[in-house]
């Protein structure tokens, strides 16, 4: 690597735009607003966090299954590769739905952390795996995401948080550490 940063991207919202739409499926299943999907499920008896399970895993291959690149991304994660960055997922979906969305784009990841292998952003467990993987320090771990759960998760590993500004998620831009508003615009705050 010709920086000393180590980067970490949010899969949905950020490299692969799969279109959920979670207030679809807060509505399928009568989930509340203002609380994560996942984090509701944990509130929910057994039988019925299973069954959410199921539906919200419908949706993620659904989208899955018709995903393709965010804007400059593609352009973003072959700049990291040709400098010999590894490309590291630390994402809130299924592996099989994010396994699903890498083959649509073609792309193969070095690392990637799933809801299944640590705990779901915005725990920063996800992040120090990654950091302790690749032997880095996860103060100069990036992690690049569009969402509130990705900055908390970055600040909670005392990671550097990127925030992906686009649509309406301008709201979180005090959150974030770094802030990019094109993908590829994340080269030039790696060299700065």
């Amino acid at each position: 690597m010709t920086s000393p940063w180590l980067v970490s991207f949010d899969l949905d919202g950020t490299l692969v735009d799969s279109q959920l739409d979670f207030q679809a499926i807060r509505q399928a299943l009568g989930f509340p607003d203002r609380i994560g999907l996942l984090e509701h499920m944990t509130t929910l008896p057994p039988r019925e966090a299973q069954q959410a399970a199921a539906v919200i895993h419908q949706y993620e291959m659904a989208g899955a299954a018709q995903a393709c690149w965010m804007p400059g991304a593609q352009q973003l994660v072959s700049a990291l590769q040709q400098q010999a960055h590894p490309i590291v997922i630390l994402t809130r979906n299924t592996r099989e739905a994010a396994t699903l969305s890498l083959s649509r784009l073609g792309l193969s990841a070095d690392l990637m952390l799933t809801r299944e292998d640590c705990a779901p952003k915005p725990d920063p467990e996800g992040l120090h795996r990654i950091a302790q993987h690749f032997e880095h320090p996860v103060n100069q771990l990036v992690y690049v995401g569009d969402f509130i759960y990705d900055l908390e998760t970055a600040h909670n590993a005392g990671a550097i948080a990127c925030l992906y500004r686009y649509g309406k998620n301008h709201q979180f831009s005090h959150l974030a550490d770094w802030v990019i508003d094109q993908l590829p615009d994340l080269l030039h705050k790696m060299e700065a």
